[in-house]
């Protein structure tokens, strides 16, 4: 990031629930003495923002935050997206329609703190969009062609034309000497409050049940997504048991 641009007021929410299918209790797990959650929320902390709100389902995760003193609103259990949990969050704490709200991901325990700030700077340069969020250049073939690697496809501006599972561009003749970008959907954004009250109205759209991509919902229904593209990807977050250990051993090794 630019360090002679200032950074927007922001505010960071974590979205943390128990119910995780691949890793259970994921954010309770212990990362080098600290829950994960905790180690997200003290990444955040490094980043610009004005604060940092944890937002979950549980009393168990609450207590864990209240414990670290680190802020936590207990939200519904019945949200079908991470989404609709932040929108509730901008909702109890009442911000206005232009507040900017980071959501960073609970299981990012190594998250950049400079990533966090630089998702919410593309969201105020770009005034015309209500969505912000991060991609990065790929070049392996394996995760080109794998469905778990979400694609996006940008216009000349910056913003994202669609989202997708599916290899995006398709190259039609690859004998031609093309250069051909790919780039890997990151999964931080930064929204403006109104379009998160606006987005939890919206049913689900055919792209979006699709390709299971919530952002779809946005593009479909008219909505602007500024992209920025970071030239290399930041440490992985935790889905598995494995990508625990790995953080493990890294955050215990810089210790």
């Amino acid at each position: 990031m630019n360090a002679s641009l200032k950074a927007p007021d922001f505010l960071v929410v974590i979205p943390a629930r128990l119910g995780s299918t691949r890793l259970p209790r994921k954010p309770l797990a212990d990362i080098g003495g600290k829950p994960m959650v905790i180690r997200v929320a003290e990444r955040a902390m490094q980043s610009l923002a004005q604060s940092v709100v944890v937002a979950t389902d549980s009393p168990e995760i609450q207590a864990v935050c209240d414990e670290y003193r680190i802020e936590c609103l207990l939200t519904s259990a019945d949200h079908p997206t991470g989404t609709d949990r932040i929108a509730e969050v901008a909702q109890l704490l009442k911000l206005p329609n232009n507040a900017f709200m980071v959501n960073v991901q609970g299981d990012e325990p190594l998250i950049p703190p400079e990533l966090i700030n630089q998702v919410a700077m593309t969201l105020a340069d770009h005034a015309q969009c209500d969505i912000s969020t991060v991609a990065v250049p790929i070049t392996d073939a394996a995760e080109i062609n794998n469905p778990n690697v979400v694609k996006v496809v940008l216009n000349r501006s910056g913003e994202a034309l669609y989202f997708s599972r599916s290899v995006i561009p398709f190259i039609r003749d690859p004998d031609v000497n093309q250069k051909t970008e790919y780039l890997r959907h990151l999964g931080i954004y930064a929204y403006r409050a109104d379009f998160l009250n606006a987005f939890t109205r919206l049913d689900p759209a055919p792209p979006e049940n699709a390709e299971a991509l919530e952002q779809l919902r946005a593009l479909w229904n008219g909505y602007r997504i500024a992209t920025h593209i970071i030239p290399e990807a930041p440490p992985a977050g935790i889905d598995t048991p494995e990508d625990l250990e790995r953080v493990r051993a890294l955050i215990i090794g810089h210790s």
